[in-house]
C-alpha cells in the first residue's frame, strides 16, 4: 500500500507541476457553466436542480478525461522512463493502481471545484440534495470508467494523440451502446438477449439512473466492474510490454 501511495503522490504532484492541471480545470469549469446555464436553459426551466449540469457530463468527459488519461503510460513509454519505473521496488499492480488513482483524484478535484453551482441552486430554491449527491457520485464513477479505459489504451502507444483518439472512440461506443440507433442495428439480426447485453454496457444508461437519485447497486457495480476490468487489462498490457 505504501508503494502504491508513493506512485499516487508522484503522479498527482506531476499534474500540478505543469499547466495541464490548471488548463483542464479552467476549461472544465467554463464548459460546465456554459452547458448548464445557457445550453441547459437553467433559468428558463424554473426548477432549482442540477439536472442540466449532470446531463452534459458524459459528453464533457468523453473528450476531457481522455486528455488526462492519454499521458498516463504513453508519456512514460515515449520518454523511456517506463523502464526506470518498472525497475523500482514496486509491483506492477502498485504502478497501475497508483497512476490511475492519481488521475481519478485529479478529476475529483476538478469536479469539486463545481461546488459553487450546488450553492447557487440551494440559494435559488429548495433542491433535493440527495439527488445532487447521487449525481456527483455517478459523475465520479463514470469519470473513473473513462479513465480506466484511457489508462489501458495509453499503455498501447507511445503517441499521446493516438492514445487520445482511440480512447475517445472506445468511450463513445460504451456511452451510446444503449441508444436506440445502436440497439436498432442489433435488433434486426441479433437475439433479444444480445440486444439486452449491448444495452447494459451503456455508460449513459447507468449514469442517468444514478443522477435520477436511484442508487441501484447494479449501476454502481457496473462502473466498479468496468474500472476493475480495464485496470486488469492495463496490468496485462503493461506486463506484456515489459516481457517484450
Amino acid at each position: 500500500m505504501s508503494r502504491m501511495l508513493t506512485v499516487f503522490r508522484r503522479e498527482l504532484a506531476s499534474y500540478f507541476n505543469t499547466p495541464l492541471a490548471y488548463v483542464f480545470i479552467i476549461i472544465f469549469l467554463f464548459l460546465t457553466g456554459i452547458f448548464t446555464f445557457y445550453l441547459g436553459n437553467f433559468f428558463g426551466r424554473g426548477q432549482a436542480d442540477l439536472k442540466p449540469f449532470f446531463s452534459f457530463h458524459p459528453w464533457l468527459y468523453l473528450f476531457l478525461v481522455p486528455a488526462i488519461a492519454m499521458r498516463l503510460w504513453a508519456e512514460e513509454r515515449k520518454s523511456g522512463s517506463i523502464e526506470l519505473l518498472l525497475t523500482l521496488p514496486i509491483s506492477l499492480a502498485d504502478a497501475v493502481l497508483g497512476k490511475f488513482l492519481a488521475a481519478w483524484a485529479f478529476t475529483a478535484i476538478a469536479l469539486a471545484c463545481t461546488f459553487p453551482m450546488w450553492l447557487t441552486v440551494a440559494y435559488l430554491g429548495d433542491p433535493d440534495h440527495g439527488v445532487i449527491v447521487a449525481g456527483y457520485l455517478g459523475s465520479l464513477l463514470m469519470a473513473g470508467g473513462y479513465l480506466a479505459i484511457g489508462s489501458a489504451v495509453s499503455s498501447l502507444s507511445k503517441n499521446q494523440v493516438i492514445a487520445f483518439v482511440i480512447t475517445v472512440v472506445v468511450c463513445f461506443l460504451f456511452t451510446v451502446s444503449g441508444a436506440p440507433i445502436v440497439l436498432d442495428a442489433f435488433t434486426a439480426w441479433a437475439p433479444q438477449r444480445v440486444v439486452d447485453i449491448v444495452a447494459s454496457l451503456s455508460f449513459l444508461t447507468h449514469f442517468e439512473a444514478i443522477t435520477n437519485g436511484v442508487l441501484d447497486l447494479r449501476d454502481i457495480f457496473y462502473f466498479v466492474s468496468m474500472i476493475g476490468f480495464w485496470l486488469f487489462a492495463n496490468l496485462v498490457l503493461v506486463d506484456a510490454r515489459k516481457a517484450a
